[in-house]
């Protein structure tokens, strides 16, 4: 029942993806009286459900604090249950984010040496392989200890998810010279400098290198994250925009578009933000997937698509493999961060 347009835009996301999965069965969570009209609609969703009914959710502005009290029975509560019972492999949610995020944390619990989880996806770059950014709003502020712990678990959601045998990871900040930067951001790179990941860290990045795609794995807080994806997002909406009006000009222009639409397409659609929709929770005992709360059945789609596939790849089986090689670095990484803080 979250997002901007929801149920309409879920239920028709996953209509769209029983089309070519007919192994997948859903679990929906919602009100029924809203709910079975639009599937009533449906065409390959039918008989590949099951409804469990309820009239309360949680609304886009409502606090995480107010959601844990008072959402035992919403939504987006019943569905996380179903992961940590059970029943369902993954959530998906296109609802409030720090709502979902505090519900899947004491629903679902943090993994082994993970203070905080994340939010984690995949931007594309230059090299069409993607650059992994976390945290991208889930935490707003972030002490070095905890960027240090997204650092382990986006080179190993780089290494499970997009296949990339050593990840190199960078720290976002406002320039590459070691004096930039606020405290904690100096203090996560020294921390990475003398942990056993120092052979994977490139040093500072910035919002340009994203898209340049100069390192696999780039690390920031969640309020410098979600700004920055965003304005990634609006870019290429801006792009887009002006492409189709510059295509449909005049008929010289429409004639230009035929002869290029085919190269024009493939790039313009590597650019549509709702081919790259769908986040996961990272770190977490369960998979959890965000969508954007603004996407479109298209857009939903795809992040059922990502679900479907952390799920087949065993992404947490994976992940927990890599942060219990990397327990020993993060421990001593953030003794050593404490015992400088102290000097």
């Amino acid at each position: 029942m979250g997002g901007d347009r929801a149920p309409q835009v879920v239920i028709e996301g996953a209509d769209r993806i029983a089309t070519n999965n007919l192994h997948i069965h859903f679990l929906l969570f919602g009100d029924s009286k809203k709910i079975l009209p639009i599937i009533h609609h449906c065409r390959y969703l039918k008989g590949r459900y099951t409804l469990t009914h309820t009239d309360e959710f949680i609304s886009a502005d409502e606090k995480p604090s107010i959601a844990l009290r008072r959402g035992a029975n919403s939504s987006m509560r019943l569905a996380v249950d179903a992961v940590k019972e059970g029943k369902a492999d993954v959530v998906i949610s296109a609802g409030n984010t720090g709502a979902l995020m505090a519900i899947a944390k004491i629903v679902l619990r943090p993994l082994p040496s993970i203070d905080r989880p994340a939010i984690v996806t995949s931007i594309p770059n230059k090299k069409l392989k993607g650059t992994v950014f976390l945290d991208m709003g889930a935490n707003v502020e972030c002490s070095a200890e905890i960027l240090f712990q997204f650092a382990v678990m986006g080179r190993a959601f780089a290494r499970t998810a997009l296949k990339i045998d050593n990840p190199v990871i960078g720290v976002l900040n406002v320039g590459s010279e070691e004096l930039k930067g606020h405290d904690d951001v100096r203090n996560v790179a020294s921390m990475l400098k003398n942990s056993d990941l120092k052979n994977d860290f490139y040093g500072y990045v910035e919002g340009d290198d994203i898209a340049k795609g100069t390192v696999d794995v780039v690390v920031t807080d969640g309020f410098t994250g979600n700004i920055t994806l965003k304005a990634i997002e609006g870019t290429a909406k801006l792009i887009s925009g002006f492409l189709k009006e510059a295509f449909t000009d005049s008929i010289w222009s429409k004639i230009a578009y035929l002869l290029a639409s085919t190269a024009l397409g493939k790039k313009v659609k590597t650019m549509d933000p709702r081919l790259h929709n769908g986040a996961m929770l990272v770190g977490l005992n369960g998979v959890v997937v965000k969508s954007h709360g603004s996407t479109d059945a298209l857009g939903f789609e795809n992040a059922i698509k990502v679900a479907i596939s952390l799920v087949e790849n065993r992404i947490n089986d994976k992940i927990i493999h890599e942060l219990k090689s990397a327990a020993e670095s993060i421990k001593t990484a953030t003794e050593q961060n404490s015992g400088e803080q102290k000097l």
